[in-house]
């Protein structure tokens, strides 16, 4: 059977460098700038994770989000130590949460907040 390492995911949207901002700003994200075929690209590296950044919206050819929940990926989860404290520090910088703070089990508690670009992002405490 083949080996398989998880190598990055891919988020589409139609102001590249904003959503990069929110992802520094609001989750911590390193920005990564480089040059591809001549166009400006955008990366972040989140908790080990390479998140790829590329246009999407009108004249792009993308279509849009679709209602939550939908079939395929749903969406992607980070660890963290303090949730509750980490979910006030996120709240103190506007963000809205869509979930808030709840355990799922004895030993997990989670929380779910969404990009700009809809992207669903749970934060999770396992203790």
């Amino acid at each position: 059977m083949a080996s398989f390492t998880f190598d990055h995911m891919h988020i589409r949207s139609p102001d590249v460098e904003a959503t990069a901002a929110w992802f520094e700003r609001v989750l911590g994200a390193e920005v990564i700038r480089s040059t591809q075929q001549g166009k400006t690209r955008v990366d972040l590296k989140l908790g080990g994770a390479n998140i790829f950044i590329a246009p999407g919206g009108d004249g792009t050819g993308t279509n849009p989000n679709p209602a939550n929940p939908y079939l395929g990926l749903d969406h992607f989860g980070l660890t963290v130590k303090g949730i509750d404290q980490v979910v006030a520090e996120i709240k103190a910088k506007g963000v809205a949460f869509v979930v808030e703070p709840h355990n799922v089990r004895p030993d997990t508690r989670i929380a779910f907040l969404q990009s700009p670009e809809g992207v669903m992002i749970e934060l999770l405490e396992r203790s």
